[in-house]
């Protein structure tokens, strides 16, 4: 074989290496957000949760994951992404066999924050690793494609992968299937992902810490006023301690000589608008799983193992859309199928959020499932490539950690609003199905509010960046 050839095959072998390691990586801390969620009632069974303390099973993972992503970020710039990334793969698999051997909810939930931390150290490295492994062009573009696609296929396969594992043998073991990946993942890395250099520079200590303390009073404040109100000390202390943080925390990042989350990435239409999107896309979307989990299982009767194979067709949709998105993307543009997506998953949301006690299963919730399936192949990669567009490599690590926030914090405010939505419903009568049903309606009709803001933010801010970028390459190549 000639020497040219052996080195493209080596160098196919090497990159298809690196893809692996971090897709696979990514997709085992985006499976523990949804892993989770056809175990729900046998843990609260288990552990003696009510409703509010049920969702923060959830939030803690996503609160401490979304609010230290920056940080987690800024470390591997200065401590080198790759040995950064074996740390956070080893804080998560360590915290992933914790949970598996919780023995009370303090504990379940304490270990949830833990895994929390290990993943905030790992997404914005995977991402950081694939941007700096793989050329701008086609390269990049089939890696983000596939990245965005199994933040979508993550999602909806761990319902799957979930619901089996807590009806043949335990919702714990879906945590303990980290363990023995995390290992793998932790002794291939060294072997095959690039050693990047460390940097001068410090960490921005206040920033991450107003960043999490503030977001974790929001998120805390709006569950809250599920039960006692929106007037009640209780709510309103914690919203005035998340605004006073909040704007701490942007008045230090202006300040600051290296802040966390440069204020500059916001500067761009297309980037504001990407993390924005995601947000609302995200927040609504953890909230179907969360919701549509509980219907299937309360409403439907469906055990753990009928609720994760529910999500079949979604998972079936989004992962063949997923393969079609590179070729879609050169013919069509990031930001047209970004716009149809959101307004497929939109429709399929609406769909969703008529569902009575009366629905069947195959018209109330398969159906709509194919069309969010669909909607999101299409729209995360798109929104993954629009947040790290245009950035400078001093800025792309930061710029992934934006994407990854704004991911997980977009699922712990949506769905702190979402069981707020839910509980503000009258029980009535009916039963405790009829109840159910009447709250997962209202939770998925919020989030179809969420799914329209977040069409609007798309059409109004990504959408015209792309248009604008297309117009000036079009007249340099004619000006050429």
């Amino acid at each position: 074989m000639p020497r040219t050839a052996t080195a493209t095959v080596t160098k196919n072998k090497k990159s298809t290496a690196i893809l692996a390691i971090i897709l696979v990586s990514y997709f085992m801390i985006l499976l523990d957000n949804s892993i989770i969620f056809t175990g729900l009632p046998g843990i609260q069974n288990e552990m003696g949760y009510n409703a509010t303390d049920l969702a923060w099973v959830q939030d803690a993972y996503t609160l401490v994951f979304g609010g230290l992503l920056l940080l987690g970020a800024r470390a591997g710039d200065l401590l080198g992404r790759r040995r950064i990334f074996i740390i956070g793969l080893a804080v998560f698999a360590t915290a992933s066999l914790l949970i598996g051997l919780a023995p009370n909810g303090q504990w379940l939930i304490g270990a949830r924050a833990l895994q929390g931390v290990g993943a905030a150290v790992v997404a914005p490295s995977s991402l950081s690793l694939l941007t700096a492994s793989f050329a701008p062009g086609r390269e990049r573009t089939r890696a983000v494609a596939w990245y965005g696609a199994t933040a979508g296929i993550g999602a909806s396969l761990g319902l799957v992968i979930g619901g089996a594992l807590a009806h043949w043998i335990s919702w714990r073991a879906g945590f303990f299937i980290n363990v023995p990946i995390g290992a793998a993942m932790i002794l291939l890395a060294p072997r095959c992902l690039p050693a990047s250099p460390r940097s001068a520079g410090r960490f921005d200590v206040t920033g991450a810490v107003t960043a999490t303390l503030g977001m974790g009073a929001l998120v805390f404040g709006i569950i809250s006023s599920a039960d006692a109100g929106w007037l009640a000390p209780r709510t309103i202390l914690p919203l005035g301690a998340a605004a006073v943080l909040l704007a701490v925390f942007v008045a230090n990042e202006w300040r600051a000589g290296q802040p966390i989350m440069p204020l500059r990435l916001f500067a761009s239409r297309e980037r504001s608008g990407a993390y924005l999107a995601r947000m609302l896309y995200m927040g609504a979307m953890i909230g179907f799983f969360y919701f549509t989990t509980q219907f299937l299982q309360d409403v439907l009767g469906f055990n753990p193992l009928q609720a994760g194979m529910a999500f079949f067709p979604m998972t079936v949709v989004n992962f063949a859309v997923a393969l079609a998105i590179p070729r879609l993307t050169a013919r069509f543009g990031n930001a047209a199928l970004l716009a149809a997506g959101v307004a497929v998953t939109l429709a399929g949301m609406v769909c969703l959020s008529r569902l009575t006690v009366d629905s069947s299963y195959l018209a109330g919730v398969a159906l709509p499932m194919v069309l969010l399936g669909i909607g999101q192949g299409l729209a995360f990669a798109p929104l993954t490539s629009a947040g790290i567009a245009k950035v400078t490599a001093a800025d792309s690590g930061a710029a992934s950690g934006l994407v990854n926030t704004s991911h997980q914090l977009g699922s712990s405010l949506g769905l702190a609003v979402l069981v707020t939505a839910a509980a503000s419903t009258s029980t009535g009568a009916g039963g405790a199905r009829a109840a159910m049903a009447g709250h997962v309606s209202a939770a998925l009709t919020a989030g179809s509010v969420m799914l329209a803001f977040c069409l609007l933010a798309s059409l109004a801010l990504i959408v015209p960046a792309e248009i604008a970028a297309r117009s000036a390459r079009a007249t340099e190549r004619r000006t050429v």
